[in-house]
């Protein structure tokens, strides 16, 4: 089930995992600019109606967001 997540300045998101036995691609993570192999769990950021611009996250990074100097 995916869970909603909502900060003060930010757009709502639609925030799901994805299982390692799902992840089937390699994405970049914008948190770390670092790669995310296939068969790596991590999740997926959804903004509220942009799906064309939805994120693939390390799930650390995403929960760690917040904690990150702007460009970074």
């Amino acid at each position: 089930m995916p869970e909603h997540g909502e900060g003060a300045a930010e757009t709502p998101v639609t925030v799901r995992f994805v299982h390692p036995f799902q992840a089937t691609k390699r994405y970049v993570c914008p948190g770390c600019q670092q790669e995310i192999p296939p068969r790596t769990g991590h999740v997926v950021v959804v903004p509220a109606g942009d799906v064309a611009a939805r994120r693939h996250w390390h799930r650390s990074c995403w929960e760690q967001r917040h904690r990150r100097r702007p460009g970074r």
